[in-house]
């Protein structure tokens, strides 16, 4: 259906008047009278009856006048909202680990509230293999992801992946068990050198998300030893908990705000970094909304130190 023939009826209706109608939209009455035959024909239905020397709108062409009426002021409206310059609208559907939205997204919807109240934010915590399938199925606008250095992602050309922030990682073991015999020196030690001394001990993992498993795999190796991992739990906290329980070590970022019994060994060459990205399909920012809030979350990124806990919640 053309938008051309529905503001012909709408005219029409205003008018009464064929004849009138072609002098309003500048054209000829056999023209009026050709778009609306064809929009007849289009919605299946007789619009025009003849009235005397004139014709008038039937029943059905009166009712298709005023939905022709919205359609219009909704295509109006659409034409503003996608104007170069004009105010960002619409809902973005954003899915991401729960750190970027905790320490990152949710600041960028509080002043989008204040700066930009026509544009909603819908949010949806998933881990990255998650978040990257509902892009690919078109069920979410931009994904917040995330990889370790020594565990890149796989790459992907059908997507736009741009990177956020980077945050070191370290290891994270039981207070008595670091202050114990041997310990001196630990803290400075390579990361090597510091899982050769918990080569023994059991592993806790991410249960969403098996980028830190790998990354403890692979160093592991370089050691000479296969980790025993034992307990998985997607909750940093709850990370924290199993080490204090003494259920085994695991990784945990640095500058994390870490328990009593836990202590937090820093692992340096090589160093375990977690990247952020943000992840957008080829194209879809030209969409304006969506533009602005990875504009936003770049912003944020660059102004704000890194996230507390990068990878879990």
């Amino acid at each position: 259906m053309e938008t051309r023939r529905l503001q012909v009826l709408v005219e029409l209706a205003r008018l009464g008047s064929m004849h009138a109608v072609a002098d309003v939209l500048g054209t000829s009455t056999s023209t009026v009278s050709q778009q609306i035959a064809a929009l007849g024909r289009d919605m299946g239905a007789t619009l025009i009856e003849p009235h005397g020397r004139r014709v008038r709108l039937t029943p059905a062409g009166r009712r298709l006048a005023e939905h022709a009426v919205t359609i219009l002021a909704a295509v109006e409206e659409a034409h503003h909202d996608l104007a170069p310059g004009a105010e960002p609208s619409g809902t973005v559907r954003i899915a991401g680990f729960a750190t970027a939205i905790r320490a990152h997204l949710l600041p960028v919807v509080t002043d989008l509230a204040a700066d930009h109240p026509r544009i909603r934010v819908l949010i949806r915590e998933h881990e990255p293999a998650e978040a990257l399938q509902l892009l690919a199925e078109d069920g979410t606008d931009l994904a917040l992801t995330y990889d370790f250095n020594l565990a890149p992602a796989p790459e992907d050309p059908t997507v736009r992946a741009i990177p956020l922030w980077t945050a070191r990682w370290g290891l994270g073991v039981a207070a008595h068990v670091a202050d114990g015999e041997g310990a001196p020196g630990v803290n400075a030690a390579r990361t090597a050198e510091v899982f050769a001394r918990f080569a023994t001990h059991d592993w806790i993992v991410n249960s969403r998300n098996t980028a830190d498993e790998t990354v403890i795999r692979t160093l592991a190796s370089l050691v000479g030893f296969t980790p025993h991992v034992t307990h998985q739990a997607d909750s940093l906290d709850l990370v924290q908990g199993m080490i204090v329980a003494g259920l085994g070590v695991g990784l945990l970022p640095e500058g994390i705000a870490v328990l009593p019994g836990v202590r937090l060994l820093p692992l340096t060459f090589p160093q375990v970094d977690l990247r952020a990205y943000a992840v957008t399909r080829h194209g879809r920012l030209n969409w304006p909304p969506l533009a602005l809030v990875t504009e936003l979350l770049l912003r944020r990124a660059a102004e704000a130190t890194p996230p507390n806990d990068p990878a879990r919640a």
